[in-house]
């Protein structure tokens, strides 16, 4: 049992690393996939009927049409001592030509040729040498390299040498070429073939993928209509309905929120104006403080429940933008930095990505002095990175102050105000452009807040 385990267990480590070799040598996208499941099986079926033509068609023939010529050239030479003697056996050249179609000559006694070079891998060669072998049992000579279009075969007699010719194209398979032609030619026509056909099939995928990474980054879908096949339609018409009905509950959602938001304004101008009427002191001050903070409050509120107001994108010039959050935050009492290296102008929502970046440089003002702006942007994504040298974040508590309405009591604690909704409303205006923001231990020794997005 166990040597039985110790082979599965070889076996199933084997099958590992071959599929991971054939998973890195094989193409990802789906279209080469496709052609490489059409190519593979054409080229292993022609090679099969390219093998069995040539093995088998192409040898039987010439080795049975090498047998017909040797047959021929033997009644030559069986001829050659049975007819009467001539000048230059005029019968035997007339007799031979007129039914064999063989060219004979009658050349005076002397030795063979001596053995030329055997041409590599020449079946009419090995095929004409061994039939001829079996058929005389003179002593001959046999040249299929010499001259193109012809075979010579001499055979040496007691008194004379016969030099016979034969036509090279009545000894082998000499059609075989006009074969393969048709086969090579037949292969690329279906490649071709196949190759637009895939190229039609694939395109509606992939503009349903550019669709749907549009609409994941808050971009218009413009053009876009189901095509292809009828599965690429399915999933183009569910794409469209799951646009239409998220576009939807976002127009009622906002459509509610500002009925809401204009209830609770028009209370606390209310307010106000009742706290302007109250002669001035420690109170009304304090009260005047409260209306404020939730004002301050419900904006937020409404911000975050909000989310993405249906801003188009456009080229924003991300220097100019980290330069302003920079002299922001020094208003704001921090000693602060501000650097981008890359190409400056970025196709985003500037608005929100702006409210994005400004909310994680307010949460560090708010807790530290000295704060570092610091964006890059290269041919996929624009990062910035937000650090600060306050008391930053536990670790095990870096995935929780991203949660609506939560603000923590140690490290960056509510006293210093807020609802709680920075990091969430940030997080979810860099989602809403198919990016995230991510905490991590600073540089500073303190928080830093990093956006990361697809241009």
């Amino acid at each position: 049992m166990e040597a039985l385990k110790r082979v599965a267990h070889a076996l199933e480590k084997a099958n590992s690393r071959f599929g991971a070799w054939f998973n890195r040598v094989t193409p990802k996208g789906l279209y080469p996939r496709s052609l490489l499941i059409i190519i593979t099986p054409m080229v292993l079926l022609q090679s099969v009927v390219a093998f069995v033509f040539m093995e088998r068609h192409y040898n039987v023939v010439t080795r049975r049409l090498s047998a017909a010529v040797s047959q021929d050239i033997a009644a030559v030479v069986a001829l050659y001592p049975q007819l009467p003697d001539g000048k230059d056996h005029a019968a035997l050249r007339n007799l031979a030509w007129q039914a064999l179609q063989l060219n004979v000559t009658v050349l005076p006694p002397g030795p063979l040729p001596p053995a030329g070079p055997k041409p590599f891998f020449s079946v009419l060669d090995s095929a004409l040498s061994r039939e001829i072998a079996l058929r005389l049992k003179q002593p001959f000579w046999v040249d299929t390299v010499g001259r193109s279009n012809l075979i010579e075969v001499r055979v040496k007699m007691p008194d004379a040498v016969l030099r016979i010719f034969a036509q090279r194209g009545t000894a082998y398979a000499s059609n075989s070429h006009i074969f393969l032609l048709w086969m090579v030619g037949t292969s690329l026509v279906l490649l071709a073939v196949a190759i637009l056909f895939l190229r039609n099939q694939i395109r509606p995928i992939e503009n349903l993928a550019d669709a749907a990474e549009a609409f994941g980054k808050g971009r218009d879908v413009e053009n876009f209509r189901p095509r292809g096949a009828r599965e690429v339609r399915r999933a183009a018409v569910a794409f469209l309905e799951m646009k239409r009905r998220i576009e939807r509950q976002m127009e009622q959602r906002t459509a509610m929120l500002a009925g809401v938001s204009h209830d609770m304004r028009t209370i606390l101008t209310r307010f106000k104006l009742e706290l302007a009427f109250m002669p001035e002191g420690a109170d009304t001050e304090a009260l005047k403080r409260d209306v404020d903070e939730l004002q301050g409050m419900l904006e937020a509120y409404l911000a975050f429940a909000r989310g993405d107001t249906g801003e188009q994108t456009a080229l924003v010039d991300m220097s100019q933008m980290v330069e302003e959050l920079r002299e922001n935050a020094e208003r704001d009492g921090a000693i602060a930095t501000g650097s981008f290296m890359g190409p400056p102008l970025v196709e985003v929502k500037g608005e929100q990505i702006k409210r994005c970046i400004a909310n994680l440089v307010n949460n560090a003002v708010r807790h530290a002095k000295r704060v570092e702006i610091s964006g890059a942007r290269d041919a996929r994504w624009l990062i910035v990175h937000v650090d600060d040298d306050g008391p930053g974040i536990p670790e095990d508590k870096r995935d929780d102050v991203f949660r609506p309405f939560l603000r923590l009591d140690d490290a960056r604690n509510q006293d210093k105000g807020g609802s709680g909704l920075g990091l969430s409303i940030a997080r979810d205006i860099a989602r809403i452009h198919g990016g995230d923001v991510t905490l991590a231990e600073s540089p500073l020794g303190g928080l830093r807040a990093t956006v990361r997005v697809p241009v």
